[in-house]
């Protein structure tokens, strides 16, 4: 199983980023797959998820900024974020879990700073 992040950066208060996921050795149409992430001396924290039916679910201090979403065919998952805050400052990982066990990719940055 590999997850790949890509999309992170340094952003203004205010500003958007996309993340993206991309999976491979899974078969991602059936798995649910969510977006973590980890700011400094905090522990990681759910962002969002996405069910293999493309239902989402956000936590709350992201709820209206952010959104989720899945191509099955290009096995890819996404991470729209808007109205980015300095608290959104995090790593943001890329998660999935198959058969109890959970799976994460590296991780990328992102910066929200002025």
């Amino acid at each position: 199983v590999q997850l790949v992040e890509s999309g992170g950066g340094l952003v203004q208060p205010g500003g958007s980023l996309e993340l993206s996921c991309a999976a491979s050795g899974i078969i991602f149409s059936i798995n649910a797959m969510g977006w973590y992430r980890q700011a400094p001396g905090k522990e990681r924290e759910l962002v969002a998820t996405i069910t293999s039916g493309g239902k989402p679910n956000f936590a709350d201090s992201v709820k209206g900024r952010f959104t989720i979403s899945r191509n099955n065919r290009k096995r890819t998952v996404a991470l729209q974020m808007n109205s980015l805050k300095p608290e959104d400052t995090a790593v943001y990982y890329c998660h999935t879990e198959i058969s109890g066990t959970s799976h994460w990719g590296q991780g990328t940055q992102v910066t929200v700073s002025s």
